[in-house]
Order: C-alpha cells, then structure tokens, then sequence
C-alpha cells in the first residue's frame, strides 16, 4: 500500500507544481489538463508497482522489461512531450521530429520544472532543468528548433530564475513573439 500512496502523491505533487507554473504564464487549460493520463489503469498500475520515489518508474520499468508501457502510453496522448510531435517524412518514409507549437513547448519547460522540483526535493536549483536537458542527449531526437527554444528558455530560468524567465514566456513567447535567436535584454 506504501508504493500506492507513495506514487500517488507524487503524480499529484508534479502535476499541482506544472499547474501552478502554467498559471503563472498564462496557460490555464494545460494546467489543468495537464497529465491526466497518469491516473488512468495502463500509466497508474505500472507507476505503482515500479515506484521508488527518487526517479521514474518508467525508468524502473524500463530496466526490467526493455521497454516501459506506461511511457509509451503517455507519451502518445500529452502534447507536451516532444516524443509526440514526430510524422513521416515523405521522401525518406522515416519518422523524424516536427516543430512543437509554442503552447506545448512551454509546457514541455514547466513539466521539466516541476519533475526536478520533485525528484530533488530541497536540493533543487533553477539550473537543474538545463542540466537534465544537457544530460539526457535528446537533441538528436527533438526538431532542433524545439531544441534551440527549449534550451534558451531554461538557460534563462537557470541565468535569472523563474520570475524573470515566466514574465518573459508570459510577455512574450505566448504572445508569438520570435525568441531563442538571443537572450532578451534586461
């Protein structure tokens, strides 16, 4: 019952953390849809029986079966992953990432967010985000304008934290405004 609760409240504790963010910047129906995926049977039975409370299960069922159905699940139905957004290139008939739309990158930045906040408890800083996305060499897999975009708006979260960084997505990214050809002036 333990790794019940257990997961429970992480999934809870992630998913208040990306909608108070979301809010913060303006979009309140990620927020708020933010997800929810996670509670259904196929993503929450697995998180359950995988969960050890300092990472992913995902990552736990993935080293134990080669594969995690749960992530394969959830990332087929949240925009908000870059996984999702992949379509076949017509003259290659190959799979190959697509630009995410400004709304789910920026929710793609607050789930980053809040996964660090919650994997690191305390010991968080603002510069996590940009070290994950350093380490976790996904840049041959996302559209390297969702890369250059994601990588500019959490160099600044860690640069200037997160007032500064949510004003600026507020202000200006979700207003349609071109970023990530250099950093704003301040």
């Amino acid at each position: 019952m333990g790794k019940f609760w257990g997961h429970l409240s992480t999934i809870t504790k992630h998913r208040t953390l990306v909608m108070i963010h979301c809010f913060k910047v303006g979009l309140y129906w990620r927020g708020l849809t933010h997800d929810l995926s996670k509670y259904s049977p196929t993503e929450f039975l697995v998180g359950v029986r995988y969960y050890q409370g300092n990472r992913s299960p995902n990552t736990a069922e993935r080293e134990d079966k080669g594969v995690s159905t749960a992530w394969m699940h959830h990332k087929g139905r949240n925009k908000h992953h870059f996984e999702y957004w992949t379509d076949l290139q017509i003259g290659t008939r190959q799979y190959v990432p697509v630009p995410m739309p400004t709304e789910y990158l920026v929710e793609m930045c607050m789930d980053r967010i809040a996964a660090c906040k919650t994997y690191n408890g305390a010991a968080y800083t603002c510069a996590d985000p940009l070290h994950y996305l350093e380490r976790a060499m996904e840049s041959s897999l996302m559209h390297p304008d969702t890369m250059r975009k994601t990588h500019f708006l959490l160099s600044m979260l860690a640069e200037r934290g997160e007032d500064e960084t949510f004003r600026y997505i507020r202000n200006h990214v979700l207003r349609g405004e071109e970023f990530a050809a250099a950093a704003p002036q301040k």
